[in-house]
């Protein structure tokens, strides 16, 4: 993991595309500005694992569901 020490206005660039700038500091919070394409999803990271817990709990269903209708035979 690269860390980095940056104060308040201060930015990181990722790539061409994508800047982090420390936006202010109050405490023990910080205020990041992110600017990035459209195309890139940025999440906080307890809602990427929501996002990512609901799209495997989704799968394993389709999973569950194609095997039913597999082994279903009323479909032969």
């Amino acid at each position: 993991m690269l860390v980095l020490t940056r104060r308040s206005n201060e930015a990181i660039k990722i790539g061409d595309d994508i800047e982090i700038k420390v936006l202010s500091i109050d405490g023990d919070q910080v205020k990041l500005g992110i600017s990035a394409p459209k195309h890139i999803d940025i999440h906080r990271m307890e809602i990427y694992l929501d996002i990512q817990k609901e799209n495997n709990e989704a799968a394993a269903v389709s999973t569950d569901l194609l095997n039913l209708l597999k082994n279903n035979p009323k479909n032969d």
